[in-house]
């Protein structure tokens, strides 16, 4: 069963309490990335009905929201999300291309995971940093100015830092 620990029902009440009485549902987006980060990066059926339930509203109306936004994954991601921006800017500057290394180097299509775990490739749309195309959200940080080359950096790095952290 999901259920949230003292301190991350600590936090869901601190975002709750950020809206009027009565308007809970304002504290749906962030209340959806402390789920997604309290329950292994991904939001399952049953996380979303749990939200539901806290925010006392439908699950309909979570999962309208979880499927409509890619920031939100709605099955298990590897250790490491590359979320590649495939929209019109990065798409001029070689987005597509990257893409395509990213599948051959890592064997999998956008929306798989290697079958270490390691890492997910997802296709989303813009990040809001079009002048640094092509470009990919990596966790909390952008990689930008992408060339095979510093993709094979970045899945080194990956690497070398799992090796580490094992």
């Amino acid at each position: 069963m999901v259920k949230f620990n003292d301190i991350q029902l600590q936090e869901f009440n601190r975002l709750v309490n950020r809206y009027p009485e009565g308007k809970q549902k304002s504290a749906l987006l962030p209340v959806l990335h402390l789920a997604q980060d309290s329950f292994g990066g991904w939001l399952s059926s049953e996380t979303m009905d749990y939200v539901a339930e806290l925010l006392h509203i439908e699950p309909i109306e979570v999962y309208e929201v979880a499927t409509f936004y890619s920031m939100y994954n709605l099955k298990p991601v590897g250790k490491y999300l590359f979320e590649v921006c495939q929209t019109g800017p990065c798409m001029l500057n070689g987005s597509d291309s990257i893409i395509d290394y990213i599948k051959e180097k890592l064997n999998i299509k956008a929306g798989e995971t290697t079958a270490d775990g390691m890492f997910t490739l997802k296709t989303v749309e813009c990040l809001g940093a079009c002048g640094y195309a092509p470009m990919m959200q990596m966790g909390k940080t952008y990689r930008e100015h992408l060339t095979k080359e510093k993709v094979d950096a970045i899945i080194d790095e990956c690497r070398r830092n799992a090796a580490v952290n094992n």
